[in-house]
């Protein structure tokens, strides 16, 4: 007696990608004269009896290796393939068993049940994004911004990732400007993404880092203005009504990013005329709006006077010597210029041939000068000479004399000191 057929081994569940082929094994042992046909249980449809194909679908074939393996080849495998497929043996009673073949389709995104590819949306305003795919299994949809920065959700919340078809931003902000990426996927690769590009549209904004700025004559100066506004706004410079175009006078500097500029003017070789005001103005579809900035003139630093200025209160007693370890005042006074005689040497050189200049401070309320001695052309009587007291010789270190004589006139000089 024959042994009756029986399959060897159960028929795997076949997973494959849209497009790709798939096979479906039916392995019978002892099938001696009987037959073997495939059957698409879904479908309801006989695919194949013992070698030859059944349907009308072309993609359909079946293969025997002369041994006990029957193959049912699927070629460009088609969502439709998806099913139960059924490997029968024609015996009284008959046997089948049944095997699966899944077909699996990477996501796509559906764009006419999204939102377009860019979006415009006035500033503290509302809007919702869309995005639809296909596939199988189900897409999953997730949101993310292309640049890294946070998605502001749910009355301010921030994610990085956002789950869901529809990004729904309450009062959008400047900020949120940008490219939002829609990212679909299924675990069949590959996955997908669709680039939507949101504007958020807001009159022009301007501010100035300063509003006066000053500068010597003949020299170059820079003034500058930053400014936000969307859709791009036009930004010039006008000086006494017209406008201010780039040459070799004016250097025009302009820098752009996102809704962001910042603008640059110089002014090369200040004159009287350059002085005054100069307005950066910022024009959108939305709106303008200026800025001001004040150009004045400021002297040029003149070089300090390297003189040393002493102090000192008048006593009523006589005159004493001033010792070195006696504090000497030191004060910024109007600068005071001594009458000379114009004999030169009188000038250079005081009656003990210590060289000074005839210049000097004089401080409020007192009388003194850099000298030795009221000269006798001035009218001073010996008397008065008497009632003079002779400082000390001071070691002052100075860029303008190394060492004076400073004397104190109480009594009759008015004569000879130029007050």
């Amino acid at each position: 007696m024959m042994d009756e057929p029986r399959f060897a081994q159960p028929i795997p569940n076949v997973t494959v990608a849209v497009g790709r082929d798939a096979n479906l094994p039916c392995v019978v042992e002892h099938l001696g004269t009987y037959k073997v046909a495939w059957i698409h249980i879904d479908r309801q449809m006989i695919l194949t009896i013992h070698r030859h194909v059944i349907s009308r679908i072309p993609r359909y074939s079946v293969t025997y290796d002369n041994s006990n393996t029957w193959l049912l080849h699927v070629s460009q495998a088609q969502q439709d393939d998806r099913g139960y497929y059924m490997c029968q043996v024609n015996t009284n009673p008959m046997i089948s068993q049944v095997g699966y073949l899944q077909v699996v389709v990477p996501p796509n995104i559906l764009d006419i049940e999204s939102t377009p590819s860019s979006v415009a949306v006035r500033e503290n305003q509302n809007i919702n994004m869309t995005c639809r795919a296909d596939g199988f299994p189900t897409p999953k949809i997730i949101w993310r911004r292309e640049d890294g920065q946070s998605i502001t959700v749910e009355r301010k919340k921030k994610v990085m990732v956002y789950d869901g078809e529809v990004l729904h931003l309450t009062k959008v902000s400047r900020n949120e400007m940008g490219a939002y990426l829609c990212i679909a996927t299924n675990g069949v690769p590959p996955s997908v993404s669709k680039r939507i590009i949101l504007d958020v549209e807001f009159s022009p904004m301007i501010w100035v880092p300063n509003q006066l700025v000053g500068a010597p004559l003949s020299t170059d100066v820079t003034i500058d203005c930053h400014t936000e506004a969307h859709p791009r706004a036009i930004i010039y410079w006008v000086y006494n009504s017209v406008m201010v175009l780039p040459s070799k006078k004016y250097i025009i500097d302009y820098n752009e990013n996102s809704y962001r500029a910042h603008m640059k003017l110089t002014i090369k070789g200040l004159s009287m005329g350059d002085f005054g005001n100069y307005r950066c103005i910022s024009k959108n579809s939305l709106g303008e709006t200026e800025g001001s900035i004040r150009v004045y003139e400021i002297p040029l630093p003149s070089t300090p006077s390297k003189q040393i200025t002493h102090v000192m209160e008048p006593k009523e007693t006589s005159p004493a010597v001033v010792s070195r370890n006696e504090t000497i005042k030191v004060a910024s006074q109007p600068e005071v210029l001594f009458p000379m005689k114009n004999d030169e040497g009188y000038a250079q050189r005081s009656p003990n041939g210590i060289p000074f200049e005839r210049k000097g401070s004089l401080a409020i309320g007192q009388s003194f000068s850099y000298t030795d001695m009221p000269p006798k052309e001035f009218g001073v009587s010996n008397d008065a000479r008497s009632s003079f007291g002779v400082l000390s010789l001071l070691s002052l270190t100075t860029s303008v004399v190394p060492s004076t004589l400073l004397v104190l006139c109480h009594q009759r000089c008015e004569s000879w000191l130029f007050l």
